[in-house]
C-alpha cells in the first residue's frame, strides 16, 4: 500500500511539471531557401533585392553569389541553383545542355544596363566610335595618339572570359554584332576578375582603357562618349539613352530558371518586376524594365 501511494505522488508531481498542451511553444515556420548565382555585374543588385525581399518575407531565405554568367548558367544546368543571373542571353549550346538533362530554361528580363567605356581623368580623349574601340581592343590601335590622345601606349583591361560582360563586349563591340566575325581580344589585354578591379585600375593608370556596367562607374574615372559609327552623334550611357536606344552599348540583364518557376521562386520573380524592386534597379545605377 505504501508503495502504491509513492507511485501516485510521483505521477502527480510529473503531471504538475508538464506544461499544458495549449502553452507549448509554436514550431518555427519552415523556411524556403532560394539559391541564386551568376553574373558579377548583377550581384550587388541581386543582393539588394534579396535583402529587401527577406525583410518582408522571413519565411524565405535567398542566398546570392557571383562567379560570372557562365558559372551561374552551368550551375543551373547541373540543378545546383534555383535562379541563374546572367548579363548576356543564354547561348544555344547552354540551352542544349539543359535540355539533355530533361529540363528547359525559362528567361526573365529583370533590368537593363549600359556598358560604359572608361579611361583615366588624365587622358584627354573624350569620345570614341565603336570601330575605334574594336580596333583598340583587337590590337590594331596601340597608342592613344592614334585616336587624338597623347603619345602613350594603350593598356587594355577586360573582364575574364566567364563574365557575361566579357562575352557581350566581344560579340557586340569587338565584332560589331557580326556573327561571322572572329575578331578576338589582343593577347596583351589584361583580364581582371571583377568590375571593381577594372574601375580601380583605370583610376590609377593614365594609359588604361576599360569597360564596366553603368552601376559600377564611380566619379574617379572618365566615361567616354560612344558613336555607333564615324559621322554619327556621340552618346553617353544613362537611363535615358538606354531607354531611347541611342547609346550603342546597352543590354538586358536576365534571370533563368529550370522550367516555369513555382511557389516561392515564382513569387520572388514576380516581385522583382514590381515597382518597388525596380526602384532598387534605378538606385543602383541600372535601368528599370518597368515604369515606377
Amino acid at each position: 500500500m505504501r508503495e502504491l501511494c509513492l507511485v501516485c505522488i510521483l505521477l502527480a508531481l510529473l503531471s504538475a511539471c508538464a506544461s499544458p498542451s495549449g502553452n507549448q511553444p509554436a514550431a518555427p515556420a519552415p523556411v524556403t531557401t532560394i539559391q541564386n548565382k551568376g553574373s558579377d555585374t548583377m550581384v550587388n543588385l541581386a543582393l539588394a533585392w534579396a535583402e529587401l525581399y527577406q525583410s518582408q518575407h522571413p519565411e524565405v531565405s535567398i542566398s546570392v553569389t557571383g562567379g560570372g554568367s557562365g558559372t551561374g548558367i552551368s550551375a543551373l544546368a547541373n540543378n545546383t541553383v534555383d535562379i541563374a543571373n546572367a548579363s548576356r542571353a543564354i547561348k544555344p549550346e547552354e540551352i542544349e545542355t539543359i535540355q539533355r538533362n530533361g529540363a528547359a530554361p525559362v528567361e526573365f528580363v529583370v533590368a537593363r544596363d549600359a556598358i560604359a567605356v572608361i579611361v583615366n581623368h588624365a587622358n584627354p580623349v573624350e569620345q570614341l566610335t565603336l570601330q575605334q574601340i574594336s580596333d583598340i581592343y583587337s590590337g590594331k590601335l596601340t597608342n592613344w595618339s592614334q585616336v587624338g590622345g597623347e603619345n602613350r601606349p594603350i593598356v587594355r583591361l577586360s573582364r575574364e572570359t566567364n563574365s557575361g560582360t566579357h562575352v557581350y563586349f566581344l560579340e557586340e563591340v569587338l565584332r560589331l554584332g557580326r556573327e561571322d566575325d572572329k575578331t578576338l581580344f589582343a593577347p596583351e589585354t589584361l583580364l581582371l576578375p571583377s568590375s571593381e578591379g577594372i574601375t580601380a585600375e583605370v583610376r590609377d593608370n593614365p594609359n588604361a582603357i576599360g569597360y564596366d556596367g553603368l552601376g559600377y562607374i564611380t566619379p574617379d574615372v572618365k566615361v567616354l562618349g560612344v558613336a555607333a559609327a564615324s559621322g554619327q552623334p556621340y552618346y553617353y550611357p544613362s537611363v535615358e539613352t538606354v531607354n531611347n536606344k541611342t547609346y550603342p552599348i546597352a543590354r538586358d540583364l536576365y534571370m533563368y530558371t529550370l522550367g516555369e518557376p513555382q511557389g516561392a521562386k515564382a513569387a520572388y520573380l514576380q516581385w522583382i518586376l514590381q515597382p518597388e524592386a525596380q526602384q532598387v534597379v534605378r538606385e543602383l545605377g541600372f535601368v528599370p524594365v518597368t515604369s515606377p
